[in-house]
């Protein structure tokens, strides 16, 4: 698989234009979704931003964290700036700026995490596919009928067959996406949506890291992201049990 596309003197880096393209995505389907909710996309506008800056921080971040014993022998490998970013850190990072955005513009963040968690799902199943042709994040080798060979792949293991961990998330996270989109017609109690991605999102990844056999960190035979990803579904069914439960009160204290 090929990560460099070149058309006359122009060269297209697919993993870079499918990240591209789910930005623009997200974006696009967040403004569309804010008319219809009558939300800010002034607001809107700053949380991309800050979603990118916290991205672009957080993920960069998480592997320095996740690569300390390969850092302490190769100090270097702070400056390579070509790869090593975890998604998870970009996630957490990308959601913490825009809260703290949201409060200093003192607008109701959880009707925004709302908005915006459907459409990181589909940011996130466009981003999978650039790392299926840059052949980051590669699954181990496997004798299945599904399986991917790369031949040119700087990260991936060339010549093998491999489970493609790539196309499997980024299916899942269209999937979420749709899940999603139809819970968030369902349900009228700001924060459960993003509730759910969260509960959705983890449980899908930590299956994924099963999968997986790229270099992401281990502590206690579990990877990095399949620690957080407990922490984070923990997270989400306890804010789902508070935001139900303030639904309840409120409702109560309207009938006194």
């Amino acid at each position: 698989m090929l990560n460099d596309i070149k058309i006359g003197p122009v060269t297209i880096h697919m993993y870079g234009l499918m990240i591209g393209i789910g930005f623009a995505a997200a974006y696009l389907i967040c403004c569309t979704r804010a008319k219809k909710k009558n939300l800010s996309e002034d607001i809107l506008w700053g949380i991309l931003l800050c979603s990118i800056a916290g991205a672009v921080i957080g993920t960069r971040l998480l592997y320095y964290l996740v690569s300390i014993p390969q850092i302490v022998e190769d100090p270097s490998i702070v400056w390579n700036f070509k790869n090593g970013y975890v998604v998870y850190g970009g996630i957490i990072f990308g959601v913490l700026f825009s809260y703290l955005y949201c409060r200093k513009k003192q607008v109701a963040f959880r009707q925004y995490f709302d908005l915006v968690m459907p459409s990181v799902s589909v940011a996130q199943g466009f981003g999978r596919i650039g790392c299926f042709f840059a052949g980051c994040c590669y699954g181990r080798q496997t004798d299945s009928w599904l399986h991917i060979v790369y031949t040119h792949s700087n990260f991936a293991p060339n010549h093998v067959p491999l489970l493609p961990t790539q196309l499997l998330s980024s299916a899942g996270n269209f999937l979420i996406a749709g899940i999603l989109f139809w819970y968030s017609s369902k349900t009228k109690t700001d924060g459960m949506v993003g509730a759910m991605y969260m509960i959705l999102y983890s449980i899908g990844r930590f299956l994924i890291e099963i999968f997986r056999n790229d270099f992401r960190g281990e502590w206690g035979g579990l990877s990095t992201s399949q620690l957080i990803s407990i922490a984070v579904l923990f997270l989400g069914i306890l804010f789902m049990q508070i935001y139900t439960r303030q639904k309840k009160r409120n409702a109560a204290a309207e009938t006194d």
